[in-house]
C-alpha cells in the first residue's frame, strides 16, 4: 500500500453521513473529544478517534437504523459524562463477559454510537466466543 498522508493509518475507515459536516464536526468534537484531521467544504470531513483510527463524515441523508461505530476509549465514565452534557442519551451502561465497559449514545442527528473500555484481559475462548484466526496466507483456521 503508499503511504498517502491525507488517510488514517486504518484499515477500517467508517463514513457516516450527516446533515451538515461542519456542525457534526464541531458536535463530535464537543460530545466525543475527535479531532478534524481535515475538511473539504461542506461535503466530506475527516476526525480523528485517538491517536490511529479515523471516520469520515460525508454530507447526505441520515439512515437511522442498526448501524453504528464502535470506538475504545480510556477512561470511559469521564467520556460518558462529556458526551451526556453534551447532550448525547446516553443507555446500555454495563460491564459485558467480554471484558469491556461500553456504553450507547445517540447523538443529535440520531446515529448511534458505542463507545468501549477493556476492563479484564479475557480470551474470547474464556467467555463462549467461537475462535478462528488467520494465517500469513490469508486462510482462516481454528485455534
Amino acid at each position: 500500500m503508499i503511504h498517502n498522508r491525507s488517510m488514517p493509518t486504518d484499515v477500517l475507515i467508517p463514513v457516516i453521513a450527516y446533515p451538515s459536516v461542519s456542525e457534526a464536526v464541531a458536535w463530535l468534537a464537543d460530545a466525543f473529544d475527535f479531532r478534524l484531521r481535515w475538511q473539504v467544504g461542506a461535503h466530506r470531513a475527516q476526525v480523528s478517534v485517538g491517536p490511529t483510527a479515523a471516520i469520515a463524515i460525508v454530507a447526505g441523508d441520515v439512515a437511522v437504523g442498526a448501524d453504528h461505530v464502535m470506538v475504545r476509549v480510556a477512561g470511559i465514565d469521564a467520556h460518558r459524562a462529556r458526551a451526556e452534557r453534551a447532550g448525547a442519551r446516553v443507555t446500555d451502561i454495563g460491564d459485558y463477559p467480554y471484558g469491556e465497559r461500553q456504553y450507547s449514545a445517540t447523538d443529535y442527528a440520531g446515529r448511534t454510537w458505542v463507545f468501549t473500555e477493556s476492563v479484564a484481559d479475557l480470551a474470547p475462548a474464556d467467555w463462549g466466543a467461537t475462535v478462528t484466526s488467520v494465517s500469513e496466507g490469508g486462510s482462516p483456521h481454528p485455534t
